[in-house]
């Protein structure tokens, strides 16, 4: 294959520490930059069911001044405001996020929140059909942040915050690269407190972003760089290894490693790769199906869609889903790119199948009277670097839908 030469990457100044007993690195990291006044988030749940927000307590020593565990699955505008207003309250010069997406998602909004001082109206990222979105520029400082991860969110770097409004458009984007963690804190001893089922699910957002053909490029992206195909093709492999050895080994601490760096590595690699593509079709289905249904996270809706994601793309791109077939040495000789692209396709649904993930929307208990609505609810909404190939016809929708059922 080819790859591109003349490319934009992103690589965030971001410190990792990896490994057991990484969660004492805190307290270096946080005088490393002067901080004085660290204040901990975390969900409700975590803080109930583990000693986590102890142990980074304990890490912080004198450094540390409070704790708000309130963080909500989807973040919640109610809930990002209560922290708005526990952070102000205690004035901390550093925040230190333990948690999964979640938890990440909205301690990172709150740091928007909070620096801009403005409502999250004003700032939210405005969508007009055929018109590139109206992202607000955020130009305050903010506070500094931690991030020690409890799951392989793919969400760890990045620079925006999605939150849940109850009020349409229901995923409000907020959007400050400076948002992005001075360290990261990869401790199989936080990774442990997650329960498999959310460690899974988490997962599998990160192998169904690599294989999918959505707009961030992932390994069917046509111009990739040789970096992003570097950190790309070892995200697969992390995910192809460690996902079946975390379903058979669920207290398999350097398991469930491996498959938070492949999820750092993938989103690196998407940071860079936005649009480039611009042919895949494209639908905002999953989101759909994470509001609508508590039992789908978002793991299981990319994982339920992606074989007829792959479907629905695959004349329009034959030769990177044959190109996937390569890295993962499932391609025969003597097969054209469409056999091999064809070829992937049931190796994507055997290899869900066989680590207990539904590859069927009825397995994941989505009436089938429902469908029609999810489609007309999704075409009537934009979603930030959709790209061209967007569907948003109801009835094409629907379609996609059926054959995903």
């Amino acid at each position: 294959m080819k790859l591109n030469t003349t490319f934009r990457y992103l690589a965030p100044s971001s410190r990792y520490h990896a490994g057991p007993g990484s969660i004492s690195r805190i307290y270096s990291e946080a005088k490393r930059i002067g901080a004085t006044r660290a204040f901990v988030i975390s969900s409700e749940t975590l803080a109930r069911t583990t000693d986590l927000n102890d142990k980074v307590r304990a890490a912080l020593g004198e450094l540390y001044v409070g704790t708000w565990a309130g963080a909500k699955k989807e973040s919640p505008i109610l809930s990002v405001m209560e922290g708005v207003k526990a952070v102000k309250q205690a004035k901390p010069d550093l925040i230190v996020t333990v948690g999964g997406g979640s938890a990440v998602v909205t301690g990172r909004a709150i740091t928007i929140i909070v620096g801009e001082d403005k409502t999250i109206e004003e700032m939210y990222t405005k969508h007009t059909q055929g018109r590139a979105p109206n992202v607000y520029r955020a130009s305050k400082p903010k506070i500094p942040n931690i991030i020690v991860n409890t799951t392989p969110t793919t969400g760890t770097d990045r620079g925006g915050a999605a939150i849940y409004d109850s009020v349409a458009p229901h995923r409000k984007e907020l959007y400050d690269p400076k948002t992005r963690p001075l360290a990261v804190i990869i401790d199989p001893q936080a990774l442990l407190t997650a329960p498999l089922d959310l460690y899974r699910d988490t997962s599998l957002t990160t192998f169904s972003d690599i294989i999918a053909s959505g707009n961030t490029g992932g390994l069917q992206a046509p111009e990739l760089n040789p970096l992003a195909y570097a950190d790309e093709r070892m995200a697969l492999e992390l995910s192809v290894a460690n996902l079946p050895k975390l379903v058979e080994h669920p207290n398999d601490g350097e398991a469930r490693v491996n498959l938070c760096l492949a999820a750092i590595l993938c989103n690196r690699a998407s940071q860079s790769t936005y649009n480039i593509g611009g042919r895949n079709r494209t639908t905002g289905l999953g989101y759909k199906l994470r509001y609508h249904y508590a039992q789908i996270g978002q793991g299981a809706a990319g994982a339920v869609m992606l074989a007829t994601n792959l479907r629905i793309n695959m004349d329009l791109m034959t030769e990177g889903m044959a190109r996937i077939a390569d890295v993962l040495r499932i391609r025969l000789a003597g097969m054209t790119d469409r056999e091999a692209a064809q070829t992937l396709i049931v190796w994507v649904e055997s290899f869900l199948r066989s680590i207990g993930a539904a590859t069927r929307l009825r397995d994941l208990n989505v009436p089938r009277e429902d469908l029609r609505r999810l489609a007309e609810e999704d075409a009537r909404v934009l979603y930030f670097g959709e790209g061209t190939g967007r569907i948003t016809d109801p009835d094409e929708l629907l379609k996609v839908l059926e054959m995903a059922y």
